[in-house]
């Protein structure tokens, strides 16, 4: 129990901080990425002005009152200067023809003058980010400067910081996945030291209990047994009392049992145990105390059709398991049923083997006709002293509350299953699934 909520603790650690760190991150690569395109973008925008500038506007020798950019002049100092940056430029006309470029091949991209830059899309593995300048003098166009810079210059570093931040989150999760289990551990600790000395403390007060409680259901018994005459009111005072002692000595053998389980100190016994043969020694030991309250109770035994031999058909029913356990988990079961069921009623018990796939499990069935249980009740059922209500408990054999907590207790022991399905003043049906 302590081990599962250490775990879970941990497990709350480390998740928080993944989802911590991994803001961090993406904060830290949004940050980063969009600085890098911000110093392209200046860049390509300084280029621009430079460029803009160095340009060598002449009149044409056909019409002097008209400009032209003299292209050889322009841009022959500046194509050695920005091949070292990686950066390419192009003129256009003032028509969006191509006159210029330092590409080695044409683009083929419309013009779209933008002083903000934009990432164009040339091939899968080729991006270029692009700032474009339409170049006027007065209202007269002169034509269209772009320059293009590679896109890998923000994708390289931006994918070595995607691995670096990876790798630095996987080793900051490990770490805390370390330091959570330890820290939950000892904030644990003391839960689990308090727990111990209770369970410690219940399991001994339970065993010091069994003693005084026989002496005093041995004298009580013997008192009733004496041969000279006992007056009928301290005849009647004295049975209440050995039924009140045996009722305190089956609360103290339940809560016993619960200590020695949850504390461990009780080591598994597993044997091969024949599911069948159990169950009708429950039944025979159940018999007299249904006909006595003139309630039918059954045993269905539901043999699979399959073709087996002799040897086979014997272990159909048999699992490993604690008989003394399952004995105790079905007595505890079947009682009830008889218990809580009213005269003329049935209470059935019904054994089969279930699963497919060569992977089978046993399944036992008790239902009753009884008073059964309400809908709201169920989750709680099997909590420890838990009654649905003081109208199951006027029984003079009435409950301690620990019967289905400890069926529960041996269910878990045994890596099986346990549901209760029940409808109020129409009966109960408890299925048990062992492996």
């Amino acid at each position: 129990m302590f081990q599962a909520t250490r775990r879970r603790l941990a497990l709350w650690y480390t998740t928080i901080t993944a989802v911590l760190l991994l803001f961090f991150a993406s904060g830290v690569y949004l940050y980063v990425r969009s600085t890098l395109i911000e110093r392209v973008d200046d860049t390509l925008n300084h280029v621009v002005e430079v460029v803009t500038r160095s340009l060598i506007i002449e009149p044409l020798d056909t019409t002097p009152s008209e400009l032209h950019v003299n292209i050889e002049s322009s841009f022959r100092d500046n194509s050695d200067t920005v091949e070292d940056d990686h950066i390419d430029l192009e003129w256009f006309s003032p028509t969006g023809k191509l006159l210029w470029s330092t590409l080695s091949e044409p683009l083929n991209i419309p013009i779209y003058p933008n002083r903000t830059g934009e990432t164009v899309y040339v091939s899968p593995d080729h991006l270029l980010r692009q700032v474009t300048e339409r170049v006027e003098i007065g209202r007269h166009v002169m034509g269209y400067l772009r320059v293009s810079h590679p896109w890998f210059e923000v994708t390289k570093p931006s994918r070595q910081l995607i691995v670096d931040l990876s790798i630095g989150i996987v080793i900051m999760l490990i770490s805390v996945a370390g330091i959570g289990w330890f820290l939950s551990g000892l904030a644990i600790e003391p839960v689990r030291e308090s727990y111990q000395r209770l369970k410690q403390f219940t399991a001994d007060a339970s065993h010091e209990l069994r003693n005084p409680i026989a002496m005093i259901q041995t004298n009580v018994q013997v008192a009733l047994a004496d041969p000279e005459p006992i007056p009928q009111h301290y005849r009647q005072q004295l049975q209440i009392v050995e039924r009140l002692t045996r009722r305190l000595g089956r609360l103290v053998d339940d809560l016993l049992f619960l200590a020695r389980q949850d504390s461990g100190i009780v080591q598994p016994h597993f044997v091969s145990v024949p599911l069948d043969a159990l169950l009708m020694d429950v039944i025979e030991e159940q018999q007299l105390v249904a006909a006595s309250k003139d309630i039918i109770l059954s045993l269905d035994i539901i043999e699979p059709v399959i073709n087996t031999t002799a040897e086979t058909a014997e272990d159909i029913f048999t699992m490993q398991g604690d008989w003394d356990e399952l004995a105790r988990l079905f007595t505890n079961l079947v009682s009830n049923a008889v218990q809580y069921t009213p005269a003329g009623g049935k209470v059935g018990v019904k054994l089969q083997q279930i699963g497919r796939n060569n992977h089978f499990q046993l399944q036992v069935k008790v239902s009753d006709t009884g008073i059964g249980i309400p809908e709201d009740a169920l989750p709680e059922i099997f909590h420890r002293f838990y009654r649905v209500d003081s109208s199951r408990t006027h029984s003079k054999v009435a409950g301690s509350g620990l019967g289905l907590a400890i069926a529960g207790a041996i269910v878990e022991h045994h890596q099986g299953q346990i549901q209760i399905d029940s409808k109020l003043n129409q009966g109960t049906t408890v299925t048990v699934t062992l492996r």
